[in-house]
């Protein structure tokens, strides 16, 4: 090499140097918080993936179940609002991310500000949150996200420790409120809510704030969960959702199946998530988009999902018309239908268990005298049973129908309308559902990572 060659090489090698030093002093001074769009520092283990612990099914909101006044104004909801909710998750974990989503929204969902905190005494429902528990939220290292129309929204992960079947606190902040009244939320919540004007997330409690049994925006809980964790979504109606269970206990049957299962060998760590929604249909859209459209949202899109339980399909029934030629039409479209929701999710690697149809004879709605739509649900059932089609088949029927008069539910535990349960009733079908199902794992490869 000649001299003017060695000059050149050390000029390039001095300006490579001086170059790393402000990039070290660049990462060091974002190290020590002058970089305001950092992300929140986690401290993940490598050899996990992200499972989702609590959803709920995104719904339009109807007029009746609004924010009440003044949450609600023309043309604008929740303006300079603070909004708690407390979610009942199902497997723990130390470091989590929420979702939310804007489904449904007629306009961006511009949210000021987020924070997750422990409730107070851990109980479901409260305005309390536990002293000293709560922790703001990040959305790509901002405290504040907009939610474009139509989207979901990923927070940044969060070093926050869960046990398995907490309740949670999810505060959030919309200063400017979301200006449209056409919002996502979840109207059978059976947990209270709470709204108070003004910033409060941080605050202790909310004296004063208006109740509501909504949830609103909030969409999903993960965790980063070791390899072997997964979760088990329940596609349902106003059953799985919870009608005729009891506000703030977490009774619904999906939440008693979650408590039997933590205790079973071999089925502790699975999630179980509550994709159900009253009055939703296989078929047609009604409250919700009907659930061959809705499938890969709530199901194929969540986190970490390795098995689905299918319970629907007495709306359907109930809402044709009582007629042979409407029920034989129908039983046959639900059958095709169950047949399309296998095929795509086994294309995922998912496992897919058929649930039976529980009775509504008496049900004033849905029971006719001819008896056409109780011919259909047990042409349904009977396909359900017998078909092969489903991975394994759970029997909510023989659960809850009165051997005397197999075409009504148990007295004991009818909610008083013959077609939903109370939570006796959500117990039985809860102990339907054999724990094994949820120890065969599907092969699913690197699923629920990033």
């Amino acid at each position: 090499m000649n001299r003017t060659s060695s000059i050149v090489s050390l000029v390039v090698a001095g300006l490579f140097a001086a170059a790393f030093v402000v990039a070290s002093s660049a990462v060091r001074a974002a190290d020590a918080g002058l970089g305001s769009s950092r992300p929140t520092e986690t401290h993940q283990p490598s050899d996990g993936h992200w499972v989702n612990t609590w959803v709920s099914m995104p719904q339009l909101t109807e007029p009746a179940n609004m924010p009440p006044a003044p949450f609600t104004q023309d043309g604008r909801v929740l303006a300079d609002a603070t909004l708690r909710q407390t979610v009942h998750v199902s497997v723990g974990g130390r470091h989590l991310r929420l979702r939310f989503s804007n489904a449904f929204g007629g306009a961006a969902l511009p949210i000021t500000s987020v924070s997750v905190a422990l409730p107070l005494d851990g109980q479901a429902g409260v305005s309390a949150i536990r002293p000293g528990s709560s922790r703001p939220v990040t959305f790509g290292g901002r405290s504040s996200v907009v939610v474009p129309v139509g989207a979901p929204m990923v927070s940044d992960p969060l070093d926050f420790a869960l046990t398995p079947g907490a309740n949670l606190t999810v505060t959030a902040y919309l200063a400017e409120g979301q200006a449209s009244t056409s919002i996502t939320s979840h109207p059978g919540s059976r947990t209270t809510s709470y709204l108070l004007s003004g910033n409060h997330v941080g605050d202790e409690d909310l004296p004063g704030a208006t109740p509501t049994d909504h949830w609103y925006f909030l969409s999903g809980v993960e965790t980063w969960s070791p390899r072997t964790g997964a979760a088990a979504v329940m596609l349902g109606d106003s059953l799985t959702d919870g009608r005729g269970s009891t506000t703030n206990l977490n009774n619904r049957w999906p939440d008693q199946l979650l408590k039997r299962l933590q205790t079973e060998e071999g089925s502790a760590g699975v999630a179980i998530l509550n994709q159900a929604a009253g009055g939703n249909r296989v078929l047609h859209d009604g409250l919700g988009p009907n659930a061959l459209a809705r499938l890969d949202r709530d199901v194929l899109a969540q986190s970490g999902v390795a098995w689905l339980l299918v319970f629907e399909g007495v709306n359907d029934i109930g809402t044709a018309e009582p007629t042979e030629a409407a029920q034989k039409q129908v039983t046959a479209d639900l059958i095709a239908a169950y047949e399309q929701i296998v095929v795509r999710a086994h294309a995922q690697g998912i496992r897919v268990y058929g649930a039976t149809l529980t009775p509504f004879g008496g049900n004033t709605g849905y029971d006719d005298a001819a008896g056409y739509r109780e011919a259909s649900r047990q042409a349904v059932n009977r396909w359900i049973r017998t078909s092969g089609r489903f991975d394994s088949v759970v029997d909510f029927d023989r659960a809850a129908r009165d051997p005397r008069q197999p075409a009504r539910l148990l007295t004991a535990i009818d909610v008083g309308d013959h077609l939903h349960l109370n939570p006796a009733g959500y117990r039985l079908l809860a102990d339907a559902v054999p724990a094994r199902l949820f120890r065969l794992r599907p092969n699913q490869g690197n699923f629920g990572l990033g």
